[in-house]
């Protein structure tokens, strides 16, 4: 099917050509809708995104207050979006602040509502910057902050340096010797 002269296969490769150059355009008419449509969903979900941030609480002096009392961690949201949810605790995090100090210490519930504490604990210093509100804590050993990313009575969401994310929610005393004393 080639002449001497070649020019069959021009007009084979010419034809050829034409013939992808059509499939190209009706491929990409083909895709024209759905590119609209994905415009559109990136578009709304930098719009919720922006809703989000935009939105995010914003934690007053007056709030402070609440960060008193027994926390117990329910779970962490790791950088990468991963999420470790603790079940039963051994241990709660007390915090006691005032006036933007105090201090923050581990402490084990026990089955009759009282708490196994210990001597040790982590003074807590309460610091506002630029919109946000950090945790600075340091022991004679080392120093170290989260900020304060959420807080209400019975939740509380730390982030570290790492960019973990600690959700706490508001702890209470257990009492299964059901012996009627109300825990403190």
């Amino acid at each position: 099917m080639t002449s001497p002269d070649g020019s069959g296969i021009l007009f084979l490769a010419i034809l050829t050509k034409g013939r992808m150059a059509r499939k190209r355009y009706s491929v990409q008419q083909e895709l024209a809708p759905k590119n609209n449509n994905y415009m559109k969903n990136t578009l709304s979900i930098f719009f919720i995104a922006f809703l989000f941030v935009g939105c995010q609480q914003k934690i007053k002096t007056a709030d402070i207050s609440k960060i008193n009392g027994y926390w117990e961690i329910e779970k962490v949201v790791f950088d990468a979006g991963k999420d470790k949810d603790y079940g039963m605790n051994e241990s709660y995090d007390f915090f006691k602040i005032s006036d933007n100090k105090g201090i923050r210490k581990k402490v084990m519930p026990q089955l009759d509502g009282t708490f196994l504490v210990n001597d040790v604990y982590e003074n807590v210093a309460v610091r506002f910057a630029d919109d946000k509100v950090f945790l600075d804590y340091s022991t004679s050993y080392m120093k170290w902050s989260e900020e304060l990313i959420a807080l209400s009575e019975e939740e509380l969401v730390l982030l570290n340096k790492d960019k973990m994310e600690y959700h706490y929610k508001k702890a209470t005393p257990i009492n299964l010797l059901g012996d009627g004393k109300k825990a403190e």
